[in-house]
């Protein structure tokens, strides 16, 4: 029964250039439809179809997501729950979550596009959380040069711990709201953090603001699924943004060359349509200085509004009921790709 839950079967359909199989999604004219998964950092979707590098470059409104309201009854999708519901995740945090989402692999593909090629470089790492990702940036950057920002001081706790990252600033912040001045570093780095922006636009927003110019933006977070059962689980727990929307954020704030490259664990071949809670990494580049030509109105949370302690609790036991789904998928798919042959679709 399991089984065929999170099988689902699925019409293919086709999105600008990218259909979606059953399998997973999947380039025409290629063989990039989760039968064949060598190498996931092999994709980047940017605005403009082109040739770079020895790449194909297509189109960004590449993701074939079903479609979804604009607004959904998240239950994480807020600081205040995600500052409790990390209080106890941190505890097991680089033990439990990290092997089944964020591996070292794939963190190491993902910070790629980011360009992290000079050791003096200044970084900040928003969302930084434990400092997993930032073990990952200062193997290119002098640890001193880089900033973890989070407002979770029980995952910065743990970010203070790790030998690599004695020399990193380690604060206390929003990601909407960043500590620092207009112009101020040369990369900026977000990994696991978007689902939990209230407003994801006013968070890529503040990330154009604080680079310099030519500086370079790299978002790291899930993506949206298709298949039903883990739309309405991710629907329920926290943001899963479609592929397109990350294009459209980065574009709005003033971003160009902006660039999608898809990533994921090994053992999930390509399959894409559980979405994921790493998923892909956006990059863009800043192309003037000062702060972004992009206006907003206030925010959307506030949090030192007072709320009601129930609902609060409900929400926060309710988007943890659905976040076991997506620590029970990857154990899933790993199970899978041990049973069935290499080279088969699972």
């Amino acid at each position: 029964m399991a089984s065929s839950l999170l099988n689902g079967a699925i019409n293919p359909t086709l999105t600008r250039g990218i259909a979606q199989t059953p399998n997973g999604l999947g380039f025409l004219g290629s063989d990039f439809n989760g039968k064949h998964f060598p190498k996931l950092n092999s994709v980047s979707c940017v605005k403009i179809s082109r040739t770079h590098k020895s790449k194909t470059i297509v189109s960004p409104n590449c993701s074939a997501s079903a479609s979804r309201p604009a607004s959904q009854p998240r239950f994480i999708q807020h600081k205040k729950e995600a500052f409790w519901f990390y209080r106890f995740l941190s505890i097991v945090y680089d033990h439990v979550i990290n092997p089944g989402h964020w591996t070292e692999d794939m963190r190491d593909d993902a910070l790629e596009p980011a360009e992290l090629n000079n050791r003096n470089l200044t970084v900040v790492d928003v969302g930084g959380g434990t400092g997993f990702t930032t073990l990952g940036i200062v193997k290119h950057v002098d640890a001193k040069n880089v900033t973890i920002l989070d407002q979770s001081p029980h995952q910065l706790a743990k970010a203070k711990k790790k030998e690599p990252l004695k020399e990193c600033k380690i604060i206390e912040g929003d990601a909407e709201d960043l500590p620092f001045k207009t112009d101020y570093a040369d990369r900026y780095v977000s990994a696991g953090s978007i689902e939990y922006w209230p407003d994801p636009q006013r968070g890529i927003r503040e990330a154009y603001r604080v680079l310099r110019l030519g500086g370079k933006a790299c978002v790291i977070g899930p993506v949206y699924p298709t298949f039903w059962l883990s739309r309405f689980f991710a629907d329920a727990w926290m943001l899963f943004p479609k592929e397109e929307e990350y294009i459209e954020w980065f574009e709005k704030a003033g971003f160009k060359d902006v660039q999608l490259k898809r990533i994921g664990p090994k053992w999930y071949r390509g399959v894409r349509r559980h979405g994921l809670i790493m998923g892909c990494s956006v990059t863009g580049v800043k192309p003037a200085s000062g702060d972004s030509p992009l206006q907003l109105g206030p925010k959307v949370e506030d949090v030192s509004e007072p709320v009601n302690p129930f609902v609060f609790l409900s929400r926060l036991i309710l988007g943890a009921m659905a976040a076991t789904y997506y620590v029970l998928v990857p154990i899933y798919m790993w199970i899978k790709d041990q049973i069935v042959p290499k080279g088969q679709p699972i």
